[in-house]
């Protein structure tokens, strides 16, 4: 056997090794929050408001909170990132500014979350005063979720053939008709599942909206745009904080096997709207 056959059946070989365990630390920590979690779950639990600082209840409003918050981002974020994805690719002829639009946007896809939250804080709580509000957490994490759709939008767009916008050119499109006509429902399955995969990981995150868009309790429905909410993360950190109380720590279970289902949800939703809204563009 000669050495580059050899080296090509060492490298399949760490490749399948490096996948297995990655695959099986996926299915490991899947296993024990639903071993651990399945014992909290029933009605009451998800459907009653938490006491006794979470130890007890359920988690009706932070559900509420969690999906108040990232609903807002998505609703604030996609105009934006199929704007900025459409401008990208359509607008920008520099070969210059088109690289510094892309270091711009990988960076900001590069940025620990903590910052985000450290930048909300400074900038909405300290200097605008907006106090601890879902809004500015929303803002926030629009923010977070921008890099992700704009990416994933453009190259659904990139992806589009010439002849598509040659034929609708011949026809006396201009750029904008093409674009609304032609682009934006060949290209919307791509903003579809890069928005689902920036909400399976926004729903998730604790450090950007812990100091600006949420409370540890107390809190139900908030009544205004700045009121704080209550969320699935805050919450497990702060049932994680009590560990030596057993119910405080079922109920962290049950709470992340909750947050569990909602990133799956959305994650299994990305393929599922990527399959169906392509073929549905094809047509």
């Amino acid at each position: 056997m000669s050495n580059r056959s050899i080296a090509n059946t060492a490298f399949v070989f760490l490749s399948r090794l490096a996948t297995g365990i990655c695959g099986f630390i996926l299915v490991f920590l899947i296993g024990v929050i639903v071993w651990n979690g399945m014992n909290s779950m029933n009605i009451q639990f998800l459907l009653s408001e938490a006491s006794n600082f979470g130890a007890s209840g359920g988690i009706l409003y932070q559900i509420v909170g969690s999906l108040l918050l990232v609903v807002m981002a998505s609703v604030l974020v996609m105009p934006v990132a199929i704007g900025t994805a459409l401008f990208k690719s359509e607008y920008i002829t520099s070969p210059a500014l088109f690289r510094l639009s892309s270091i711009l946007i990988y960076s900001l896809n590069g940025i620990p979350s903590v910052t985000f939250g450290i930048f909300g804080l400074i900038f909405f709580v300290n200097i605008l005063g907006t106090g601890i509000s879902w809004f500015v957490g929303s803002i926030i994490l629009a923010m977070m979720m921008l890099p992700t759709i704009v990416l994933t939008t453009y190259q659904s767009v990139n992806s589009i053939p010439s002849s598509y916008r040659e034929n609708a050119y011949a026809l006396g499109l201009n750029k904008w008709q093409v674009i609304v006509k032609v682009l934006l429902p060949q290209s919307f399955h791509g903003a579809v599942t890069g928005l689902l995969i920036a909400l399976a990981r926004a729903i998730g995150e604790t450090a950007p909206i812990m100091f600006i868009a949420t409370a540890f309790s107390g809190i139900t429905v908030p009544g205004s745009l700045f009121d704080p909410v209550v969320s699935l993360p805050t919450h497990i950190l702060a049932l994680a904080q009590q560990a030596t109380n057993e119910a405080a720590l079922q109920n962290a279970w049950g709470s992340s096997l909750v947050l569990l289902s909602l990133v799956l949800v959305f994650s299994v939703s990305a393929l599922l709207s990527r399959l169906r809204l392509k073929e549905i563009s094809q047509r």
